[in-house]
């Protein structure tokens, strides 16, 4: 208990220096939200317009009351408005996110049957054809660009052979190629990983004795040796399944996919802060608590961390 009290208060420490780092750089930033606002290119707008607009949103106070009137309303969970649509940022967010949410989950679907499979058996059978094929996706996963493969898959599966659609949102072939886009870019990484790990852990001492007590080759694998195997692995997945949701960015873009990724490019086009900042804190607060519960589960995949904790206590 007093360990996730701690992570809660580094949660929120971390979450209000992101949040003034992101502002000031946001400030610092070139482009003029107001312009976007008013629409100055197509509309003729006197400079008095601008200026009253730009006192309207605050932009002439100094920075840190700018700051500081944006942190008390963020400890009334209030993130503003967004410029462009004037909706509430959280409901905008709240919007997307369900879309970002199941392209993650499939892509992370499409690693595991790729990774899952592959490492296992490229550790049993180490130099054998499946062990170098292995390699040989790790190498190419690491190689190509995720964009790379995006385009690749667009052009042969939806130019080319019109099997899958490649844009939009509402079937569930609409996810296939994004999440086979991201779940064939990481898959690469845990195969490797997942291959190095059990290959350590079938030399230890604890397996040979299951092994001595007569244990079934399978039970060996999945209830010994897999269990073990994963603490390096789910210690990855906590980065990786960060990145992977900030890493959607590029591939809703590219598949026209309505996920928050889509709208966060649309906000940095149009100076959107409020959305900007908004997205940033809601990620950056994802992340922190996925490996909050990766950090959590280690004492169930690895008992030595229980036992080290009690005797320190």
């Amino acid at each position: 208990m007093k360990h996730l009290a701690k992570r809660l208060f580094e949660l929120v420490l971390f979450l209000l220096v992101l949040s003034f780092i992101s502002f000031v750089f946001m400030k610092m930033a070139p482009g003029d939200p107001v312009r976007y606002v008013l629409n100055i290119d197509d509309i003729a707008i006197s400079e008095e317009q601008i200026e009253e607009l730009r006192n309207e949103f605050g932009f002439n106070d100094p920075i840190y009351i700018q700051y500081w009137r944006w942190l008390q309303n963020f400890f009334a969970f209030d993130l503003g408005y967004s410029y462009m649509t004037n909706q509430p940022v959280l409901v905008e967010l709240a919007e997307r996110f369900p879309a970002t949410l199941i392209l993650t989950f499939t892509s992370l679907i499409v690693m595991v049957l790729i990774a899952g499979p592959i490492g296992i058996l490229a550790a049993l059978h180490k130099n054998k054809w499946i062990d170098h094929f292995s390699r040989l996706l790790a190498l190419l996963g690491a190689s190509l660009p995720s964009f790379w493969l995006g385009l690749l898959f667009i052009q042969l599966f939806s130019v080319k052979f019109g099997i899958f659609p490649s844009m939009g949102k509402g079937t569930f072939s609409h996810l296939i190629l994004p999440s086979l886009t991201l779940g064939l870019g990481m898959s690469a990484v845990y195969v490797r990983l997942l291959r190095s790990s059990l290959l350590e852990t079938l030399g230890q001492d604890f397996i040979r004795s299951a092994k001595a007590r007569g244990l079934s080759r399978k039970r060996i694998l999945f209830f010994h040796a897999l269990r073990h195997s994963l603490t390096p692995v789910i210690t990855i997945f906590g980065v990786s399944l960060g990145s992977l949701l900030g890493g959607t960015v590029i591939i809703e873009v590219m598949f026209a996919y309505p996920g928050i990724g889509e709208l966060v490019v649309e906000a940095i086009v149009r100076r959107d802060y409020p959305i900007i900042q908004g997205y940033i804190l809601f990620m950056g607060m994802f992340v922190v608590i996925i490996n909050i519960i990766v950090d959590l589960s280690y004492r169930y995949l690895n008992p030595e961390i229980r036992f080290k904790e009690a005797d320190h206590s």
